[in-house]
C-alpha cells in the first residue's frame, strides 16, 4: 500500500472514530429519553379488567387494534403461583385457553404478543372469579431499562452500516469510478453493521420474552425473535451488508452489481417490518418505505467518499461530484415524496405533531431534515461550481458542510431508532375511540359499564344491569355519579332506549385519570341498590 493509500485509510480510521464518538453521544442522550409503549394496543378484553366474574371462563380473549402474534401468556393464581396458557391468534383477538379447574380469588393474565410491525407488546388482564382476593398476586415486571438501551444502541448502530457503509460502497462503485475514497471508514461501519444484524436479532427475542438481558445467549430469545417480522429485517439486512463488503474486494464491473444489489437490500430490510411498513393500505407504505429507506442509503453513503475525495482532490473527485450533484435532486425529491406519504398516513393529522410523543419525535426529525436539505441545497447552488472551478475556499467549505451533512444524518437516524418504542398517532386514535369499560357485582345487583369514547372530554355511557345471579333486572331507574377527589361529583340520570341498556347521550369528563363510579339501582318500591367501581379514563388526544 502507497504512502497516499496509508493516509487514506489513517484518514478514514480517524473520522470513523469521531462518528463513533458523535455517535455514542447521541445514543446517551436519545437512549436515556426513551419510553417503552404499545404498538398494537389492547382495546378490550372478556372478562373485562377488574371485573367480578360467578365461574371462571373456558377461554380469555384480548382484543387489539391489529393482528397479532401470542407470544407469552402466564397465569398468576390467588396463591401467587404461576401456569404457562396456550394461546392462539384470531384475527386481531387472542383467544387464551382457561386452565381446568381453579378457585375463587383474583387473577392475573400477563401476555406478550408482537404486533404486525415486529414489534413486542405486553400487558397485563387483572379480573376475579368468585371474589376478590383479600391479597392480589403482584404483578410481574414488565420493563427493563438497560434492554431498551441496548436495543436502540443495536438499532443506530445497523442504521449507520447500512446507511453509510452499504451506500458508501455503492457511491464508490457509482459516482467515485471505483476509487477507493474513506474506504477504511466505509468498511469499519459495514463490520459494525454485521455485528449488529445478529445482535438487535437477538435483543429482539429478549424484549418478545419480557426476559432480561443476561439472557440474550439463551436459545429460547432466539426462538422467540424469529416469530417476529423484524427476523426479515436482520437477514436482509446482514445479506445487504455482506454484499457491500464483498462489493469493496470486487472488480469494478462487479463491485458496481454487488453494491446495486447491497443498497436494494437496504431499502428492502426497511420495508420488510417496522411501524410504517405494517400501517395500512400495505401495497402503498412498503413500496414508500422501501424508496425512502434507499434514497437515504444514495445521500447518506455519498457523504464519507465526497468528503475524502475533496481531501485528496483531482478530476475523479470532481468526476465525482458532478455525478452526485446530477442525481442527488432526483434522489430527494423521491425520499421526500416517499417520506410526506408515509407521515401522513402514520399522523393523520398535524395536530398529532406536537401532542404525541410519536409526532414530537418526528417533528424533531423534520427540523433537522430541514437543516439538513438547507445545507445541502447550499452546497450544490452556492459551492459546487466554485469547487469545481477549483476555488480553495469553497473547495473547503464544501468538505466541512459534507462533515455536517454526515453529522445531521447520524442525528436524524438515532430520532428514527428511537421511533421503536413510540406508537404513532394512527394507533393512538383507534384506542382513544374504544369504551372505557367497568364491570361491578354484587350479591344484589351487577352492571357492565362502557363510556365512549373513554377519553377526557364529551362521552356517552351505557349501562346494561342483572341481577347479582346473572338474571335479568327491570329496575325502575338508574343513575350514574362519578367523581375524582377534589372535583364537584358528575350525576346524570339514564334513560331506556329499548335496546336492553341504559343510557346517557352526554357527560362532561374534564379530566383523565381513575374516576369513582356509583350506580343507583331503583330495583323496586322500596329496594334499592348501589354498585361502586372505579374506571380509568384516559386522557383526550388533542387532535
Amino acid at each position: 500500500m502507497g504512502a497516499r493509500s496509508f493516509s487514506q485509510s489513517s484518514d478514514g480510521a480517524r473520522l470513523l472514530v469521531r462518528l463513533c464518538a458523535f455517535v455514542f453521544a447521541s445514543i446517551a442522550f436519545f437512549g436515556a429519553t426513551a419510553t417503552a409503549n404499545a404498538h398494537a394496543s389492547l382495546l378490550r378484553s372478556t372478562p373485562v379488567e377488574g371485573s367480578v366474574v360467578q365461574a371462571a371462563p373456558t377461554e380469555a380473549r384480548l382484543g387489539f387494534s391489529e393482528v397479532v402474534t401470542p407470544l407469552v401468556v402466564d397465569l398468576l393464581a390467588p396463591d401467587g403461583s404461576s401456569t404457562r396458557l396456550a394461546a392462539r391468534a384470531v384475527g386481531a383477538e387472542l383467544a387464551i385457553a382457561w386452565p381446568a379447574s381453579t378457585t375463587e380469588g383474583t387473577y392475573l393474565v400477563s401476555w406478550r404478543v408482537v404486533s404486525s410491525d415486529g414489534h413486542p407488546v405486553s400487558g397485563i388482564l387483572t379480573f376475579s372469579i368468585g371474589s376478590p382476593s383479600a391479597t392480589p398476586p403482584a404483578a410481574p415486571e414488565l420493563n427493563d431499562g438497560a434492554l431498551r438501551f441496548a436495543i436502540w444502541s443495536a438499532r443506530l448502530v445497523l442504521y449507520l452500516g447500512l446507511f453509510f457503509g452499504v451506500g458508501g460502497t455503492f457511491a464508490l462503485a457509482w459516482l467515485a469510478g471505483g476509487k477507493h475514497y474513506g474506504i477504511g471508514a466505509i468498511g469499519g461501519l459495514l463490520a459494525a453493521g454485521l455485528v449488529a444484524a445478529p445482535v438487535s436479532f437477538g435483543l429482539q427475542g429478549l424484549d418478545a420474552l419480557g426476559a432480561p438481558l443476561n439472557m440474550f445467549g439463551s436459545a429460547m430469545a432466539w426462538q422467540a425473535a424469529s416469530a417476529t417480522s423484524y427476523g426479515f429485517t436482520a437477514a436482509i439486512a446482514f445479506m445487504a451488508l455482506s454484499l457491500a463488503l464483498l462489493a469493496l474486494a470486487a472488480d469494478a464491473n462487479l463491485s458496481r452489481w454487488l453494491s446495486l444489489a447491497g443498497i436494494v437490500g437496504v431499502g428492502a430490510a426497511l420495508a420488510a417490518s417496522g411501524h410504517a411498513s405494517a400501517a395500512a393500505p400495505q401495497w402503498l407504505t412498503r413500496p414508500m418505505v422501501f424508496v425512502h429507506g434507499a434514497g437515504i442509503a444514495f445521500w447518506a453513503g455519498a457523504l464519507l467518499p465526497l468528503a475524502f475525495a475533496w481531501r485528496q482532490g483531482g478530476e475523479s473527485a470532481e468526476a465525482a461530484l458532478r455525478r452526485f450533484s446530477t442525481a442527488i435532486p432526483c434522489i430527494v425529491a423521491a425520499l421526500m415524496a416517499a417520506g410526506l406519504v408515509l407521515a401522513i398516513v402514520q399522523v393523520e393529522t398535524p395536530l398529532a405533531l406536537w401532542y404525541t410523543s410519536y409526532g414530537q419525535l418526528l417533528s424533531l426529525k423534520l427540523g433537522l431534515s430541514a437543516l439538513l436539505l438547507a445545507l445541502a441545497g447550499f452546497n450544490r447552488w452556492r459551492l459546487t461550481k466554485p469547487a469545481l472551478a477549483e476555488q480553495v475556499d469553497a473547495q473547503r467549505w464544501l468538505v466541512r458542510n459534507i462533515v455536517v451533512e454526515t453529522l445531521l444524518m447520524v442525528a436524524i437516524l438515532g430520532l428514527v431508532a428511537g421511533f421503536r418504542f413510540t406508537p404513532p398517532p394512527r394507533v393512538l386514535a383507534v384506542e382513544a375511540a374504544e369504551p372505557a369499560a367497568i364491570h361491578i357485582h354484587t350479591s344484589e345487583a351487577m352492571a357492565d359499564v362502557a363510556i365512549s369514547p373513554g377519553h377526557a372530554g364529551t362521552a356517552s355511557a351505557s349501562i346494561m344491569v342483572m341481577t347479582g345471579d346473572f338474571g335479568p333486572l327491570d329496575a325502575r331507574g338508574v343513575t350514574l355519579r362519578l367523581s375524582q377527589p377534589g372535583s364537584t361529583e358528575i350525576s346524570a340520570v339514564a334513560h331506556k332506549p329499548g335496546d336492553g341498556t341504559w343510557r346517557i347521550d352526554s357527560l362532561e369528563l374534564p379530566e383523565a385519570g381513575t374516576w369513582t363510579v356509583a350506580i343507583d339501582i331503583d330495583i323496586s318500591a322500596g329496594q334499592a341498590a348501589t354498585l361502586n367501581g372505579e374506571v380509568a379514563i384516559r386522557p383526550a388526544t388533542g387532535w
